[in-house]
């Protein structure tokens, strides 16, 4: 079976962006303590994340429909700020400051996903939707699991600073994947 260019240079891009934030994984908790957290901190800042998620996924689905916006140039910079906010995480220093950066990549990840949905499935043909679709869910699966142990050892071994530089690197290299988007023609 057969995929896209399209589907392909997506589904790499959001492999490497999975990732790079994948790296932190359950060492989220870990970290909000190191910064003074407890329990009750850690859950906030992931509730945040998740509501603010949820929210801005309804206002910015009803925006994408509602606008003729280039789904490939927002998708681009949804995954730049969503670095930018990963390298925010060097500057956090009080679960305070975390909720921030919780509420931009929660931003963040309500541009992007709905976007990144729509392009993949304009880009898959329907006799193969199913396998694309396992593709997309399985790999992006697969890869997390594997960064975070790699985010393990390297929170570990070496710091978490090491850990959330390595993180925005990556989403970096994925936002500049998620780029060439923007000179394929299919899309425009």
């Amino acid at each position: 079976m057969g995929l896209s260019n399209v589907s392909k240079m997506l589904l790499w891009g959001a492999n490497i962006w999975f990732f790079g934030e994948g790296l932190l994984g359950p060492l989220f908790a870990v970290f909000t303590e190191k910064i003074g957290g407890n329990i009750l901190d850690v859950s906030w800042a992931w509730s945040t994340f998740l509501i603010v998620t949820g929210v801005f996924y309804i206002i910015f689905g009803k925006i994408i429909v509602h606008n003729k916006i280039n789904h490939s140039k927002m998708l681009v910079i949804s995954y730049g700020l969503n670095a930018i906010f990963t390298f925010g995480y060097l500057l956090v220093k009080t679960p305070v400051e975390l909720f921030f950066i919780q509420v931009g990549l929660g931003i963040c990840e309500a541009i992007g996903s709905p976007l990144w949905d729509t392009l993949y499935a304009k880009s898959i043909h329907e006799s193969h939707a199913a396998y694309a679709w396992g593709l997309a869910g399985g790999q992006s699966q697969i890869v997390t699991g594997i960064a975070t142990l790699i985010g393990g050892f390297t929170a570990y071994y070496f710091s978490f600073e090491a850990l959330f530089i390595a993180m925005g690197t990556v989403q970096i290299i994925a936002t500049l994947i998620q780029a060439r988007l923007l000179f394929v023609n299919e899309l425009k």
